[in-house]
């Protein structure tokens, strides 16, 4: 029997789609190191779970009479599939065809595939390799651009929004992904940058690598744009399946939870000993964090920048939660302009998508200095408190040892609705340290001394003893309860479960208004 005609060339035009530019312009791809957009679909979802939708959208406006060949699905994949048995939403834009760039059809694939996302609740993944706007549709790129954008907002803490960088992203097409919430680059490979080195040479003259200009090491440690960072395209999708293990789908729905046989009573005894005595002497909070949350689970954003402050999710007890602390062993641990912004958004973001948020304080205060009071620290450090006192979602404060002045307000205190503090035998919690307060309080006694450095000494041991420690704080009910450091583990474990219904409904109203 002959077969229907019909179908043969549903098949031969489902055959061209998946072509892309054709077979010498994916050799290309291929010959720099890159995966087309359908094989890094293929990595990123379960297998075989992947559903295209619009495959046969051709390009539909060209001001110039440039574009000489159409082809289908106009550089951009688009449909939905699964990652760890849960529904996405994805689009892959695709270099082989303009080199990804955007045009009016391909920006309605993108806007239909997000807004089925949020339709259905389900989080939307972008795979970004795009020369930017294409130039020969005029305005129609533009607004193109703007109805994406406009959806990133709107969509904005309603249902998660990654992009995975795996090539350019040039011009205005930046600011779609730093308006989602998590950027995953590759490593000499990916580029983020509103004016182009092309842009810059025909302007100023002067040649400038890409990658210095906004390459991921770059955008890791320097512009902090982006989050994480890979060596390879598969590494980077497969950062972006455990990122959005730690998510739920949408704003209304809780994190996973993944028992991975992590005894939830297990005790540390090497906490016991992390923290010096001598209180100028400095730790690694990273050793505390994986002492504490369920063995290796640990994923840290931002590493390389503000490195001053921790932030991340990891599972503790199976519970998803989002951490945020200081490095000690990094300036001491202090809050500057980039660490307050650094960990803002983290706890917006935890607080969006109802994740717990585990916070561990060793801070002397904010840096001090006029580059950063000029810089705005008070602005900056008042977005922390905003976005501390703003979260619903529970929030369990561990004080290791430091909490100074302003450090001790806005990391997770009581007075921004914490819900659990807890609080080492090494924590300090004071307006300042020992010595300071001694120097200003004492001054005179200290200048008419026979010896001023014994007499400072002398008055700062006796604060100390009597102010700087937790059972001050604790019998003022500023901390729930002073623990040993092995015991955090089962504590916050206990407090995850006893809250996990926590009902914090916010005051009826538009939105805040967070100082930026």
């Amino acid at each position: 029997m002959q077969e229907d005609p019909r179908i043969l060339e549903l098949r031969r035009n489902r055959a061209k789609a998946r072509e892309g530019g054709g077979a010498d312009r994916v050799a290309k791809q291929h010959a720099k190191g890159k995966l087309t957009a359908r094989e890094r679909l293929d990595f990123l979802l379960d297998r075989g779970t992947f559903n295209e939708i619009e495959p046969f959208i051709t390009s539909g406006h060209d001001e110039l009479g440039l574009e000489t060949e159409s082809f289908l699905g106009d550089g951009v994949v688009t449909g939905y599939g699964q990652i760890d048995g849960r529904t996405v939403y994805v689009y892959a834009q695709d270099f082989t065809i303009y080199g990804g760039t955007l045009s009016e059809m391909q920006s309605h694939k993108i806007c239909r595939v997000m807004d089925l996302a949020l339709r259905n609740g389900a989080p939307c993944i972008g795979l970004i390799d795009s020369g930017g706007a294409r130039i020969q549709e005029g305005v129609k790129a533009l607004g193109g651009y703007a109805e994406i954008f406009r959806r990133n907002a709107q969509y904005s803490g309603v249902i998660p929004q990654i992009s995975v960088m795996l090539g350019p992203c040039a011009g205005g097409a930046a600011y779609s992904p730093a308006l989602q919430d998590l950027i995953i680059m590759v490593e000499k490979q990916s580029f983020m940058f509103l004016t182009g080195p092309e842009v810059i040479k025909a302007v100023t003259g002067e040649k400038i690598d890409p990658e210095s200009l906004g390459g991921a090491a770059i955008h890791t440690s320097v512009s902090g744009t982006a989050h994480l960072s890979a060596a390879s395209e598969q590494e980077a999708l497969a950062l972006a399946r455990r990122a959005l293990s730690h998510l739920p789908s949408n704003n209304v729905e809780n994190p996973p939870f993944v028992q991975n046989g992590d005894d939830a009573l297990r005790m540390d005894e090497s906490l016991n000993s992390l923290v010096p005595l001598d209180p100028k002497e400095p730790y690694v909070m990273h050793q505390a964090i994986e002492a504490v949350v369920d063995h290796g689970s640990f994923l840290e954003l931002q590493p390389h920048w503000a490195r001053n402050a921790i932030i991340g999710w990891a599972r503790i007890g199976g519970y998803s939660v989002g951490i945020v602390g200081q490095e000690p062993s990094v300036m001491a641990g202090v809050i500057d302009i980039d660490a307050a912004d650094k960990m803002t958004r983290f706890v917006r973001m935890c607080d969006c998508f109802n994740v717990p948020i585990v916070t561990f304080v060793d801070s002397p205060g904010f840096l001090p200095g006029i580059a950063q009071e000029h810089g705005g620290i008070i602005r900056h450090g008042a977005k922390l408190l905003f976005a501390y006192s703003e979260a619903t979602v529970p929030k369990i404060t561990v004080i290791t040892r430091k909490a100074y002045g302003g450090a001790y307000v806005v990391m997770g205190s009581k007075y921004l609705g914490t819900d659990v503090t807890y609080a080492w035998p090494s924590a300090e919690i004071a307006v300042l340290g020992a010595e300071g307060a001694a120097n200003i309080l004492f001054k005179k006694m200290i200048d008419a001394a026979d010896d001023p450095a014994a007499e400072r000494k002398r008055i700062a041991d006796e604060y100390r003893a009597k102010f700087n420690n937790p059972y001050y704080a604790a019998s003022t009910g500023d901390v729930d309860d002073v623990i040993e450091p092995k015991e955090t583990r089962p504590k916050i474990i206990a407090a995850l479960s006893a809250l996990r219904d926590k009902y914090a409904p916010a005051p009826p109203r538009k939105h805040g208004n967070i100082p930026v």
